[in-house]
């Protein structure tokens, strides 16, 4: 229909109008204040990834835009429910100032039926943000986990001793190296069930290895300076699963290596906080499932509420429709600022029912679920007599 298609051509003109400019405000912003990290950058590499050849320097405008793409479908994924609900409000503040609405409700439509292709496209960017969030982000991950100061990751970062909770080794170590997968002079603390050869394994570095169909997933040890000559002697086992390889029963191994399995994947152990972030449902589920790891209630309410943000953003449009239907406001920018002042009042209470979920007040799964169960009924109870 005719109205349909006019309603969402303003709508996603000012979707994407305000996406764009909130966008591009960030990345001049931060690209300026971090301008000499990506100059000094570009000197020696071509990508985050790669080196630039040699006598050569790397492309600098490259370098920006690797580094701020996938910045702007994390900032389309924290901004959608916001900029759905602008939207939304200015489409609507825009054909009352002209009196289109009126006249569409003279001619015998409902406002129900006239905000119809708005509803349906605020649910279709939910799910796109969800398809974003779930298959998209977590692709570029590693990005996405380093800043400005660390471009591509070639920068140390401190290890925090860190429990491997299924085999009881705690990971230490001086540095870690996400280019590489290496930790820098690791001293890893055996339990007494694997102290055959020692207490602990003291090494230059150690490099994450996936696991193969020769081993696990795990940490190669080189230039093991504690303990000494590994190389004819015997595996270590922790019940049935072989925990430290040696070069006498693993190929590959040299005689100043050694190998410990480990379901912690390098990821995990650099940055626990930033891999939830940036990892999908699935993974975040699979994380959970893993014994190794110790995830707590932040990690199950992050996990509730990647269901319930679709229904959220939702919730929040049928929030925001009253404050301009109820007034028959025509003003833009007051409806743009008491859609700011819903969105904080919403957030805050989003926030804090996760807050108190994390910090074990509540149970992790009420606290993702209760700020629906709060503004589902009163966003119901106001819009439904606004849209007879």
């Amino acid at each position: 229909m005719l109205i349909d298609r006019y309603l969402l051509r303003q709508f996603i003109k000012a979707f994407l109008i305000f996406f764009c400019s909130l966008t591009g405000l960030y990345i001049v912003i931060d690209a300026f204040n971090n301008l000499e990290e990506f100059i000094t950058f570009a000197k020696t590499h071509d990508g985050l990834r790669s080196l630039a050849p040699e006598g050569q320097s790397g492309n600098l405008f490259l370098i920006i835009g690797e580094y701020y793409a996938p910045r702007a479908l994390g900032f389309f994924d924290q901004t959608s429910g916001i900029l759905t609900l602008i939207s939304a409000m200015f489409t609507v503040t825009w054909i009352q100032r002209f009196n289109e609405l009126t006249a569409l409700q003279a001619a015998g439509m409902s406002k129900r039926r006239v905000l119809r292709p708005v509803i349906v496209a605020v649910g279709l960017i939910a799910v796109l943000a969800a398809l974003d969030r779930e298959f998209v982000i977590p692709l570029f991950r590693y990005e996405l986990s380093h800043n400005a100061q660390n471009l591509g990751g070639t920068n140390s970062r401190e290890l925090k001793p860190r429990w491997d909770n299924q085999t009881e080794v705690l990971f230490r170590g001086a540095s870690m190296h996400a280019d590489e997968r290496r930790i820098a002079k690791p001293s890893f603390l055996l339990p007494s069930t694997l102290e055959d050869y020692g207490k602990q394994l003291m090494a230059e570095d150690a490099f994450y290895e996936p696991a193969t169909g020769d081993h696990p997933g795990g940490y190669r040890m080189s230039r093991l300076s504690q303990p000494r000559d590994l190389a004819q002697k015997p595996s270590l086992k922790l019940g049935e699963r072989t925990i430290l390889f040696t070069p006498r029963d693993l190929r590959g191994l040299q005689p100043d290596e050694c190998f410990v399995a480990s379901d912690i994947t390098f990821e995990q152990l650099e940055d626990g906080a930033s891999w939830r972030q940036y990892s999908s449902l699935r993974d975040l589920i699979v994380g959970l499932r893993n014994p190794s790891l110790d995830f707590g209630a932040d990690v199950r309410v992050t996990i509730h509420a990647r269901f319930v943000q679709p229904f959220l953003d939702a919730t929040l449009l049928f929030l925001g429709l009253p404050l301009i239907l109820a007034g028959e406001n025509r003003n833009v920018f007051r409806a743009i600022g008491m859609c700011l002042a819903l969105v904080l009042c919403f957030e805050l209470l989003v926030l804090t029912c996760q807050w108190l979920g994390s910090s074990y007040y509540v149970n992790p799964s009420l606290a993702a679920w209760l700020p629906l169960m709060i503004f589902v009924p009163c966003a119901m109870a106001v819009v439904d007599p606004l849209l007879e």
